[in-house]
């Protein structure tokens, strides 16, 4: 249970294309991971797969860039929180579908910021896979 001498801290998951007009919920800081970081839903071996995976976990976390964006995010989320007017704070990370990335930046979020006692909640990962074309090239 969250301690009620600092704010509530919530961080989500999401995929934009099962979002009302593909827009982010409302947070004060969002993580857009679609068009940056590779996407293991381009491997049809981890397609239907999910940020629960083993296998994803590790291709998403040993994408160039992830550890240092998580990183930032840990120290923004810390710097909102040491404001003198700190209130709650939501983090969103998204990403097409919301089942691999976004999940894997949200959960490893999470267990940096676990002194916070955060909620991580994961809107989509149970959704189904958004199918798309295949990357030219």
């Amino acid at each position: 249970m969250p301690s009620t001498d600092r704010p509530a801290v919530t961080i989500t998951s999401f995929g934009y294309g099962h979002q009302p007009d593909e827009q982010a919920p409302a947070a004060h800081l969002t993580l857009d991971l679609r068009a940056h970081f590779r996407d293991p839903h381009v491997d049809p071996a981890m397609r239907e797969l999910t940020g629960r995976d083993q296998e994803v976990i590790t291709a998403v976390l040993s994408t160039p860039g992830i550890p240092a964006l998580i990183a930032a995010a840990v120290a923004a989320a810390r710097a909102f929180l040491g404001g003198p007017s700190a209130g709650p704070l939501h983090i969103a990370a998204g990403c097409v579908g919301g089942r691999h990335r976004s999940y894997v930046v949200a959960s490893a979020l999470g267990t940096l910021l676990s002194d916070l006692d955060p909620t991580v909640v994961h809107l989509d990962v149970d959704r189904p896979v958004i199918r798309r074309p295949a990357p030219r090239g």
